[in-house]
């Protein structure tokens, strides 16, 4: 199945998502219970590893991703440490419980080429609080040699009755 696929339901109601932990979710998005966002499809990734406070997702980038030069553009590897690094953060909230990025800092260590094959980009939870998260992410390619790297400040989202 693609990436992109599922055979769940796009469209749950938001208190349904509102009662399932970070982890949860994520185990149904990666299960197909619930159709991924549809930014995975824009970015061909989908989620191979998961576990409390810690997210492996893989893909392959595609003539879609890349710059007038020939090389996958860096917005595709700044977005994808941003997804990992959150989705691990998500990973770690309880139900009702949501998190945005505050920042995010990428640095680039090789060029990501159309013919890189599969990526695999991985996201750790190195500290969490109650309000703040922070993450770090690796991109690898197949051969395991890092192609970028970064961290990820999240904040946590309360319900705006909890103080």
């Amino acid at each position: 199945m693609p990436p992109f696929e599922s055979a769940g339901d796009a469209a749950l109601p938001p208190e349904r998502l509102r009662a399932m932990s970070g982890l949860d979710l994520m185990r149904a998005v990666q299960s197909g219970a619930i159709a991924p966002p549809s930014m995975a499809a824009t970015m061909n990734v989908k989620i191979a590893e998961l576990e409390e406070g810690r997210v492996v997702f893989e893909g392959e980038p595609t003539v879609a991703h890349l710059n007038p030069l020939g090389f996958v553009h860096g917005g595709w590897a700044l977005t994808l440490l941003d997804s990992v690094t959150g989705c691990a953060a998500h990973t770690t909230l309880s139900p009702g419980l949501g998190y945005t990025t505050i920042e995010t800092k990428g640095n680039f260590v090789r060029a990501i080429l159309p013919q890189s094959g599969l990526i695999r980009a991985e996201g750790k939870v190195v500290a969490k609080g109650r309000t703040i998260i922070t993450a770090e992410g690796r991109i690898a390619d197949a051969a395991g040699r890092l192609l970028a790297h970064g961290v990820s400040t999240l904040m946590v989202l309360r319900p705006q009755n909890e103080a």
